[in-house]
């Protein structure tokens, strides 16, 4: 406990210094992608000791996201202080919002991908001007001991590193922002704890993602572009899938067998005749969740795979069919190479199912019908969704990736939530007079004249500028006459004025 409190202090003590707040961040980055890229080696070899990730699989995971990341952050970052729009009052005021570091975060990374859910969410606390403290997955403890390795040796001391420490005992401590990827029950503990210090928490707890097929869906591209990918992976998973993966599929009876029969030959197109043998075909991450994923197999129809090998944490590509609702396998996320199809008469059916369950991460939809995809988006509620292929939404740097009720709180990627929205205004002490609408005595004209200043709306085309140029014009004059003679001079009420 000493250990951390002092840890922390020190993250507080180089915050407070205001190193990270001037343009040092943009040092820290370029020092961050340097380290990706001297170290790519390490870092793969870190992955395939924890996970078995081949060097392409583990690289377009992991390293290509990091990097793509650092790149936007780079790019935006001198961009990322906008200026806000202004009434007509406010006209000759400066107003501006100042994206205001939040001062430490801490980071707790996730084992399904070790490297880039630790690297990532640092990228946006870095260009937001934050000091961070991180915390690896202990589980991975490769990739843990190497990221506790390279860091301190790339950035400044603002940025430190705790990988032995339970996470209890990290979120003992005071931080400014935590930012946690893992499950729903870590999740509400996570919550409870930075809530007696009233603490902005981001939480991207995932959920079962569901995968609806729509009858007149193309099956045998739907399966090789991303519905079967919770198994066959087309290099993404084979065995502790992502966040947001398809976790189950959705489909008419009708089309069920055939489902599972192109399932099955896409596991051969991807990884060969002998699944185990093959270089890009993943562990589970330890025994563990290797007994946990076989319980849930438990009374189920497995219409392919099944097989296990335990002293591998090994356990080939399943298809479980006419699963029920009830049973075990669709209460949690499952996190392996198990894929349960659910039987509905139609999209009907497939909607009430979906929204009677927790919200998920991520939902998918197969289908033709344009029509018929934009009702599920809008008749669900879900993080994110992609149609017609598996998780490409949380690839795309400007969409935001997260959680919504049971599946996470806040989100990151791109231009991500590590500041305070801090509002700025500098008023202009040469236009005194057009504040003595404010002040007393109160008049009905000066009711008039404010909601005319306050409410009007220009259009941003010719006319409008112009109206504005003439009304800064009046504002000038203003500023030399006495209010009240200008008002009582004006043609008209301020309620005529075009």
């Amino acid at each position: 406990m000493e250990r951390m409190q002092q840890i922390v202090r020190q993250a507080r003590a180089a915050f407070n210094s205001s190193r990270c707040r001037s343009l040092v961040r943009m040092q820290q980055l370029k020092a961050l992608e340097r380290m990706v890229q001297e170290k790519e080696k390490e870092i793969l070899a870190a992955l395939k000791a924890d996970l078995h990730k081949s060097g392409p699989t583990a690289y377009s995971h992991e390293i290509l996201g990091v990097l793509k990341e650092l790149a936007l952050a780079m790019d935006k970052l001198p961009s990322w202080t906008l200026p806000v729009q202004r009434d007509l009052l406010m006209m000759r005021n400066e107003a501006y919002v100042c994206p205001e570091p939040l001062g430490v975060v801490l980071i707790i990374g996730a084992w399904n991908y070790p490297f880039i859910l630790v690297m990532q969410p640092l990228i946006g606390a870095i260009a937001a001007g934050n000091a961070v403290v991180v915390k690896p997955s202990e589980i991975c403890e490769n990739t843990a001991r190497l990221v506790s390795d390279l860091l301190p040796q790339y950035l400044d001391r603002l940025y430190l590193v705790v990988s032995t420490e339970a996470a209890e005992m990290i979120i003992s401590q005071r931080f400014d922002h935590i930012l946690y990827t893992g499950n729903s029950t870590v999740g509400k503990i996570m919550m409870a704890a930075a809530a007696k210090h009233l603490t902005p928490v981001t939480l991207e707890l995932g959920g079962k993602s569901p995968c609806y097929i729509d009858k007149d869906c193309d099956l045998a591209v739907a399966c090789r572009s991303g519905s079967c990918k919770p198994l066959a992976g087309a290099q993404w998973w084979g065995r502790d899938p992502a966040v947001g993966a398809g976790d189950y599929i959705i489909c008419n009876p009708s089309i069920q067998s055939k489902r599972v029969e192109n399932i099955k030959a896409t596991l051969q197109e991807f990884y060969g005749e002998d699944v185990k043998s093959s270089p890009d075909y993943e562990r589970i991450v330890n025994k563990r969740h290797f007994k946990r994923i076989l319980g849930l197999l438990d009374g189920q129809k497995i219409a392919h795979g099944g097989e296990a090998d335990e002293a591998s944490c090994f356990i080939a590509p399943t298809i479980l069919t006419d699963v029920s609702p009830e049973s075990k396998v669709m209460e949690e996320e499952i996190f392996g190479p198990v894929l349960p199809i659910l039987t509905v008469k139609n999209v009907d059916e497939a909607i009430e199912f979906i929204n009677r369950r927790e919200k998920p991460l991520a939902l998918y939809v197969f289908s033709n019908n344009k029509k018929l995809i934009r009702r599920v988006i809008s008749e669900t509620s879900s993080d994110g969704m992609t149609a017609n292929d598996i998780f490409k939404h949380s690839v795309v740097p400007d969409l935001p990736f997260g959680g919504v009720g049971n599946s996470g709180i806040g989100a990151y990627h791109g231009k991500v939530d590590f500041s305070h929205r801090h509002a700025c205004l500098i008023r202009d002490l040469k236009m005194e007079v057009m504040h003595k609408l404010w002040y007393p005595p109160g008049s009905q004209k000066k009711v008039d004249w404010a909601k005319f200043f306050l409410l009007k709306r220009f259009n941003k085309g010719r006319a409008g500028l112009l109206i504005l140029a003439l009304l800064g014009i009046v504002a000038a004059v203003v500023a030399k006459v006495s209010f009240g003679s200008l008002l009582s001079a004006w043609v008209c009420v301020p309620s005529s004025v075009p």
